[in-house]
């Protein structure tokens, strides 16, 4: 991983790449980096720890299954993601990288 966040993107086509920035017991930070990536159709995240994201650059919608609309994300913005709160990546820039740190904490991290 490089010292700048913003380094050595890899070319992820239409997917996402991730890079581990820090584990600990409860924690895990990680890089991701999409380009034209969305959640398979039908498919939701549910997982066991909370996640806190944020938005380095780009652009993303991410949709929660208790919410009637994807929320529109642009740099700067972070939303927390409770535990099994079911969630999925709508939408991330097809032209440009969009650069997330995702925070990962409680549970098995």
């Amino acid at each position: 991983m490089p010292a700048n966040l913003f380094d050595a993107l890899p070319e992820t086509g239409t997917g996402e790449a991730f890079d581990a920035l820090l584990a600990r017991p409860g924690l895990r930070i990680e890089r991701i980096v999409s380009r034209g990536h969305a959640s398979p159709p039908g498919f939701w995240f549910d997982q066991p720890q909370g996640e806190w994201v944020a938005v380095l650059a780009g652009a993303a919608r991410v949709r929660f299954a208790d919410e009637p609309a994807p929320r529109a994300l642009r740099a700067g913005d972070c939303l927390d993601i409770a535990p099994h709160r079911r969630h999925r990546v709508e939408w991330t820039h097809p032209d440009e990288p969009t650069i997330w740190i995702a925070v990962h904490y409680g549970g098995a991290a």
